[in-house]
């Protein structure tokens, strides 16, 4: 069967609000999803997933992850497919338990004539969860990839986290970095826990401080469940991420998330509020629309009814796999979140 390219000739007649005239543009389009505990029924000794076993908490049977896991790829599939209809090139995900889990997620009917390959590290996190990326070969290759610890510790002992996955390579011939990331978490509340989630956002920085030394014009992307919002100041004072395209300096990011914030839309809820943690930031080689390269156009926050709570009081909520510790088959706890790049032809 022949392959549709991902390199189409997306005529999309974009307004000349945005292009001085009308050309031809090929589509790529990336994203992030935290997958919500996707585990498998098998019990780890070393690391806490017995809740996620047969004779666990949640009594997580063969049958549960299968749902689970064709649930996962049918939104995966959805990513991005209105502009690059062979879906997205790359992947990043988080909440996963070990490469097992993606293996077979990749092979899941929905996914596997894409031929998703993996990059993927064991983390130390104490649950066991990792980061990873998920790459179409057709489109991107990977030259380098990395995992980078995060050293934090909390009343002398360290705490065992997400790394910050970097992955290197060519997308359609053009370099790009990703950074797949998961901050550690709110657990003993916001401002507590908000020094730990500013030293993920420093490493962040040192990355791609080295990535800037070795490439100055480095087109860089900054993705993942940061546990935080656009106006954190893990973000907007650490990252320096920046809300507005026109005020981002040499070397400086941008944040299509933060006007998407302001606007009340979220990624998560709790609480009855809606964060938006899920995030793709972009560097500012990215934001010439002029280049011949690849060029940042347009981000979202990807949902459609099925991944919405149905009823009840949490009706308009992520739709979860598990709800008031009781089996939903729903999705995750948190909606994707895709960007797409032009490139003119």
């Amino acid at each position: 069967m022949a392959k549709r390219h991902f390199s189409i000739f997306v005529c999309i007649l974009i307004s000349c609000s945005l292009f001085a005239q009308k050309n031809s543009y090929e589509a790529f389009s990336i994203g992030f999803y935290n997958l919500e505990n996707l585990f498998d029924t098998k019990n780890d000794e070393d690391v806490r997933d017995g809740e996620f076993t047969p004779d666990g908490k949640n009594a997580w049977t063969d049958e549960k992850y299968a749902i689970k896991q064709k649930n996962m790829a049918s939104v995966i599939s959805k990513l991005g497919a209105d502009l690059t209809p062979d879906g997205l090139a790359c992947l990043g995900v988080a909440e996963i338990e070990n490469i097992g889990v993606l293996e077979d997620l990749v092979q899941q009917e929905s996914l596997k004539d894409r031929n998703y390959q993996i990059v993927h590290y064991d983390s130390p996190d104490k649950r066991g969860i990792d980061v990873a990326l998920l790459y179409n070969p057709s489109y991107f290759t990977p030259t380098y990839s990395k995992p980078f610890p995060l050293m934090i510790e909390i009343e002398g002992k360290r705490k065992y986290t997400r790394d910050v996955l970097l992955v290197k390579g060519n997308l359609q011939g053009e370099e790009i970095n990703i950074l797949v990331n998961h901050w550690p978490s709110r657990s003993g509340g916001e401002k507590r826990s908000s020094p730990l989630r500013k030293a993920a956002a420093q490493l962040n920085v040192d990355i791609c401080d080295s990535l800037y030394q070795a490439n100055p014009e480095a087109k860089i992307f900054i993705m993942g469940d940061l546990n935080d919002d656009p106006s954190s100041p893990s973000i907007k004072k650490v990252l320096k991420a920046k809300k507005k395209k026109e005020t981002v300096k040499d070397k400086g990011f941008y944040n299509p998330m933060y006007a998407m914030y302001q606007k009340g839309q979220g990624s998560n809820a709790w609480r009855d509020s809606w964060s938006l943690f899920d995030q793709i930031i972009v560097s500012e080689p990215l934001l010439d629309k002029n280049q011949e390269g690849v060029f940042f156009h347009k981000a979202l926050i990807f949902k459609e009814p099925s991944m919405l709570q149905p009823s009840g009081q949490y009706k308009g909520y992520p739709y979860r796999t598990y709800g008031n510790g009781q089996f939903m088959g729903g999705y995750s706890d948190h909606f994707p979140v895709v960007a797409y790049l032009l490139r003119r032809i």
